[in-house]
């Protein structure tokens, strides 16, 4: 009797399961996949960059954001204790340069953040080049090896005390080159802007001209 019921088992069971495969239903329980997360790309070209003074001031440097979330990066470079800034998010200190965080999953080794050097006039602005280890500064420093060490909590934003090396120029440089931006027509520099600018450019001849020359030899 058991070798009878246990065949008669069998049978119901092939037969339930060929009843359900021909009503087309599903044999095995059906796995629900995650919606996938949308990711706006933020696209980054000449015309991403304009006059400076046309940014929002933050303490001694401008920020802006490609995708309108202004007010997110406005909260993340005032965050006293450092925040992630949001995507779009745009930092200048001057002209000739700039750092845009890109969308989620760009480079995870700079925080998303895309270097750029930039060559700018009065007709509007050129990338010269952009990256990551390519980009320098116009001191040839490294734009993402100087940033690094501020990388938490900051979000390798480089103010006074977040851990980056110091530049070569005081605020009285960095102002006077905001203010002397091309793209913004005229200049409107305060006192002290004239000298700082020809002591910049004269330090950018000197570090220029000992480049040259170390590549000589």
């Amino acid at each position: 009797m058991s070798r009878m019921f246990r065949g008669a088992a069998m049978l119901l069971a092939i037969g339930l399961i060929g009843v359900v495969a021909a009503a087309g239903l599903p044999t095995t329980p059906a796995v629900t996949e995650a919606p996938a997360v949308s990711v706006t790309p933020v696209k980054v070209d000449d015309s991403t960059f304009r006059c400076m003074r046309k940014m929002t001031p933050v303490r001694h440097f401008y920020v802006d954001n490609l995708l309108g979330n202004v007010a997110g990066t406005l909260a993340a470079a005032n965050a006293a204790k450092g925040a992630i800034y949001p995507a779009g998010s745009v930092v200048q200190l001057v002209p000739t340069e700039a750092m845009v965080k890109r969308e989620a999953g760009f480079s995870a080794a700079t925080g998303d953040w895309e270097f750029f050097e930039l060559d700018v006039s009065a007709t509007g602005t050129r990338i010269v080049k952009r990256g990551f280890a390519e980009v320098n500064n116009r001191f040839g420093k490294n734009c993402f090896g100087c940033h690094a060490p501020a990388r938490d909590p900051w979000d390798f934003i480089c103010e006074t005390n977040h851990g980056c090396e110091p530049i070569p120029i005081d605020r009285q440089m960095t102002g006077a080159l905001q203010r002397s931006d091309p793209r913004c027509g005229e200049p409107v520099l305060q006192d002290g802007d004239r000298m700082a600018l020809f002591k910049l450019k004269a330090m950018v001849f000197i570090g220029a001209s000992i480049a040259w020359v170390k590549g000589l030899f």
